[in-house]
């Protein structure tokens, strides 16, 4: 199938202008901003496409990837190693084929490995790094990538050439996808020829309070530990006893393209402030929480939550974790936004306290100042936000 380059939008050349001086990879160090992952792409460079790429797919500093033609049930998730492609992999393995071409349904529970519309053609000074969109986060869907030759989920080395390929786990709901759907993201960072694919790119500590002073990064006072940390939020707003949502163990399917569709009590039990401030969580249950703290990304960085510390509980937080350029930003210099966390208990009840720490963000320098900022394109849907479901849902 011919592979065909970005489609500049109707009412302007400004894809096609930006083969110029964008064209290149630039000369600093960082995660690539919109207008050169635009550029790149124009000049066949980075990504490519089985479909015409969209406007709609390049976010501030990452691009969507959307869902190919067919996807296969397998028994369990896999890594092909060093020696074989995905492909050897599933023709090792028994599997179901799935026609994507008018939507179907992937069960939860179930394990499915997707091959991406997208294939990405790395130079050797460019890294891709994956991770799920903020709305598949909310729908509790473990979404990996995976890439030929690979031992390791969501990062692609520099030089790779081929096929990408989605692992989809649905856990809380069965979902409704089609090709083209989008459930993950990819962000290219560009490195200098000293360093090493797998070093730390994080800023420190002190570079973040140095920030902080500057303008704040999260309302009231920060704490730093190895990157910003971030408490739970289980005390609710002065007019609101609500502190987050747990997924309801049976419902219904929900498309993952339909915005604003579902009834949200069809599928979430609401949570509401104890007196003691505390939450116990079920094994193997999956919570909507909100970070006790509003954040603020600033326009020259990208950020991403990590877990603060396994040995601090057995509870993950960060399923869909990367926050744009501008996420939470607000004219009167304040943050605006809190942190929406994911949780999943596992083997064991866990006590939550109101105020723990429960995750952290580390921020990343781009290589340039993107053009357009988180809140400034339509598919913005979690700017100011505080605690909220996936876009899915009706308010």
């Amino acid at each position: 199938m011919a592979l065909r380059i970005l489609k500049p939008p109707a009412h302007t050349g400004a894809f096609l202008e930006a083969t110029g001086p964008l064209a290149d990879l630039g000369s600093k160090a960082g995660l690539l901003p919109c207008q050169r992952i635009k550029a790149l792409i124009a000049n066949r460079r980075l990504v490519q496409a089985t479909e015409e790429i969209e406007e709609s797919q390049v976010q501030p500093s990452s691009l969507d990837l959307r869902l190919g033609m067919k996807a296969y049930r397998v028994r369990a998730s896999f890594l092909p190693g060093r020696s074989k492609t995905v492909e050897d992999q599933l023709n090792a393995l028994s599997y179901d084929e799935i026609d994507l071409e008018h939507g179907a349904v992937l069960e939860k529970g179930c394990v499915y490995v997707v091959e991406l519309l997208e294939h990405l053609n790395l130079p050797e000074s460019i890294s891709g790094l994956a991770n799920p969109k903020s709305s598949t986060g909310r729908l509790d869907i473990f979404t990996r990538l995976i890439a030929d030759r690979s031992d390791v989920f969501d990062s692609v080395h520099g030089k790779y050439e081929g096929k990408i390929y989605a692992e989809i786990s649905p856990c809380s709901f069965s979902i409704r996808v089609r090709k083209g759907s989008r459930l993950n993201q990819m962000r290219f960072r560009r490195r200098h020829p000293k360093q090493s694919e797998n070093q730390k790119f994080s800023l420190t500590d002190k570079k973040l309070l140095d920030r902080h002073k500057e303008r704040p990064l999260v309302d009231g006072d920060i704490l730093l530990r190895n990157g910003l940390v971030l408490s739970v939020d289980l005390a609710g707003e002065a007019d609101n006893d609500l502190i987050g949502y747990r997924a309801q163990r049976y419902s219904g399917v929900v498309d993952v393209d339909e915005v604003g569709k579902y009834d949200w009590r069809d599928f979430w039990e609401p949570m509401r402030v104890r007196s003691d401030r505390k939450l116990i969580l079920d094994p193997h249950q999956f919570y909507i929480l909100a970070s006790r703290e509003r954040v603020h990304i600033p326009p020259d960085l990208a950020a991403e939550m990590v877990p603060i510390d396994p040995m601090m509980g057995e509870f993950r937080v960060h399923y869909a974790g990367f926050f744009d350029p501008g996420f939470g930003f607000t004219e009167h210099g304040q943050p605006g936004a809190r942190a929406v966390l994911e949780v999943r208990s596992h083997e064991v009840p866990f006590v939550l306290e109101h105020g723990q720490a429960v995750g952290r963000l580390d921020y990343e320098e781009l290589a340039e100042l993107p053009d357009v900022l988180y809140g400034q394109t339509t598919t913005s849907n979690y700017q100011g936000q505080g605690l909220k479901l996936s876009k899915h849902f009706r308010s």
